[in-house]
């Protein structure tokens, strides 16, 4: 090539090397340029994944580091600043699912965790005194077996302890329940309006749980969890989202297992428990049951939320007084269930998961209706 064709600016470094630049001819070829020239229109990523950045700055076959251009040197600048935002974030990025939690997890929690505080705040039956002593004593029902009042007691003390946003495991329950109900794969903020659409008042569930504490959770946690109650715990969530007859999810749920809570001090599954020789189980297909039993009443008679009140009186009234009843019940619909015969909703006309629940109508919970009332007074 002939020199007087091209004209060069060059200038001194301080170490000594000295920079060419050509601003008329193009750079003569060399082996090294021609490979850059080749990757120059491959996505960083790509250089990345295949290992050609690290190849590029490392001293092989023998390129010499100082040898390497700036641009191969930003571009490997720029993609190691994406790696440490990436790690900084990872942790609360909603786009890292985190894994889903069992029932018996969560169960074994509470069973390694210090409890006694909450322990103390128990009545593991109801007091009575006079001639309704005297009438449990003689027609009611048994007492519950010495060796299953330990059980009996987890149940109540898990419902004395309230929702910590602090504590890994009860965001993890949170976030199962979401994930099962929604289908979603990714995990969803522990605060925010999202929590409305599965059925609470407001964008903390902590604050709905009264009565009935993390239990109210962990009876959720087992419709969603448990195989044979997946698919009933989805059709009553599809039902409380019905263009008429919808209602608060989630609220309904708790409500429910406060109904559990009082049947068990009340004694009234006690004949089941001793039958199986275990409580928490019995606990549970109770809660099942119950909430089977208001989706079937919900669904048939056409009840709407201005009803919710009632509703539940004369399910509680129900629940205790057959539990049995209910519990076979539950056995027959999952039978059918296992069989693809059962269904609750059948072809009812259903909202999608953007519709939300209707604003001017209130929820009237178990323990909100006094008695003779005629009408529902206000929220849980």
């Amino acid at each position: 090539m002939n020199e007087n064709s091209c004209s060069f600016h060059e200038k001194e470094l301080r170490d000594g090397q000295v920079e060419s630049v050509c601003a008329v001819c193009p750079p003569p070829y060399d082996k090294e340029n021609s490979v850059l020239q080749a990757f120059r229109g491959i996505p960083i990523s790509e250089l990345k994944n295949h290992g050609i950045l690290q190849a590029l700055t490392a001293e092989a076959n023998g390129w010499e580091p100082g040898a390497v251009s700036v641009e191969v040197l930003r571009a490997q600048e720029e993609w190691e600043a994406v790696d440490n935002i990436r790690t900084e974030t990872g942790q609360a990025s909603s786009d890292q699912p985190g894994q889903l939690i069992s029932f018996n997890e969560a169960l074994q929690h509470f069973q390694t965790v210090d409890l006694s505080s909450f322990k103390k705040r128990i009545q593991p039956t109801i007091r009575r005194t006079g001639l309704a002593a005297l009438r449990h004593c003689l027609f009611g029902p048994p007492k519950l077996h010495q060796g299953l009042r330990e059980e009996r007691d987890l149940v109540l003390t898990i419902a004395q302890c309230g929702l910590d946003n602090q504590d890994p495991m009860h965001g993890r329950v949170l976030q199962t329940i979401y994930k099962k109900l929604t289908g979603s794969k990714f995990d969803c903020a522990l605060y925010g309006d999202h929590w409305e659409d599965l059925g609470f008042q407001g964008a903390n569930p902590a604050t709905d749980l009264r009565g009935a504490g993390f239990l109210a959770l962990l009876h959720l946690l087992y419709l969603v969890m448990d195989s044979k109650t997946l698919l009933m715990a989805q059709e009553i969530f599809r039902l409380s989202r019905h263009h008429i007859q919808q209602f608060p999810f989630c609220l309904m749920s708790v409500n429910i297992t406060r109904i559990a809570i009082q049947a068990l001090r009340e004694e009234c599954l006690s004949r089941e428990c001793n039958r199986q020789q275990k409580v928490i189980p019995v606990v549970n297909s109770f809660y099942a049951a119950t909430f089977l039993r208001l989706a079937h009443v919900w669904r048939t008679q056409q009840k709407t939320i201005a009803d919710s009140g009632f509703v539940l009186k004369d399910l509680e009234v129900l629940a205790k007084k057959s539990p049995r009843r209910l519990l076979k019940t539950l056995e027959i619909y999952l039978a059918g269930v296992s069989k693809g015969q059962a269904s609750l909703l059948g072809t009812q006309k259903c909202c999608g998961p953007q519709a939300s629940h209707s604003r001017d109508l209130t929820f009237t919970g178990v323990c909100d209706l006094p008695p003779h009332s005629s009408k529902g007074t206000r929220l849980i």
